[in-house]
């Protein structure tokens, strides 16, 4: 399994953030910005729920802006952690039926948010694997290069959460 720690040929985006389906955005803390250097991503008020799966200081969003976080590893996930995030999937689509925009954010934006934002298509109606296409078309080749999240995403994340529970 990948991740950004034992990946370092992971290149960061080529931009904060990326809209998968209208409405509904993933991203990170930092890009590669145009001058090829890295820069940080931090969000104010461009989005209506920021879900945060990593949170760092200084990145936002401004006050007044809903803000959930709820930090998982880019790694095996136990029970409780999917659970977070079947709950964070949800939040996405009640504020897209709300007609408000969400950005879903992790470190460069691959894999946890990634798993939020793919969970969110699938509770719309999408098969795991047009998530999957469909996020790695918009937002980035790299975008769930985590195994274990696809196997997540393939077996439907409750069916996952049940087997991480019974195992544990």
């Amino acid at each position: 399994m990948r991740t950004r720690r034992k990946q370092p040929d992971v290149p960061a985006p080529e931009s904060p953030w990326s809209e998968i389906v209208p409405g509904l955005w993933m991203g990170g803390h930092e890009f590669t910005g145009s001058s090829g250097e890295r820069e940080l991503a931090v969000v104010r008020d461009e989005f209506g729920l920021v879900l945060t799966l990593l949170r760092l200081p200084g990145h936002g969003p401004d006050p007044g802006v809903e803000h959930h976080v709820w930090p998982i590893p880019d790694g095996p996930l136990d029970g409780t952690q999917l659970t977070g995030v079947m709950r964070l999937a949800r939040a996405a689509c009640e504020a897209l039926d709300q007609g408000r925009t969400v950005l879903v954010r992790c470190y460069h934006g691959y894999n946890r948010s990634g798993l939020v934002v793919a969970h969110a298509l699938v509770r719309r109606g999408r098969s795991a694997d047009e998530a999957i296409r469909l996020i790695r078309t918009r937002r980035s080749p790299w975008a769930l290069h985590n195994e274990l999240f696809v196997e997540y995403l393939r077996a439907g994340l409750p069916t996952a959460r049940l087997l991480e529970e019974l195992a544990e």
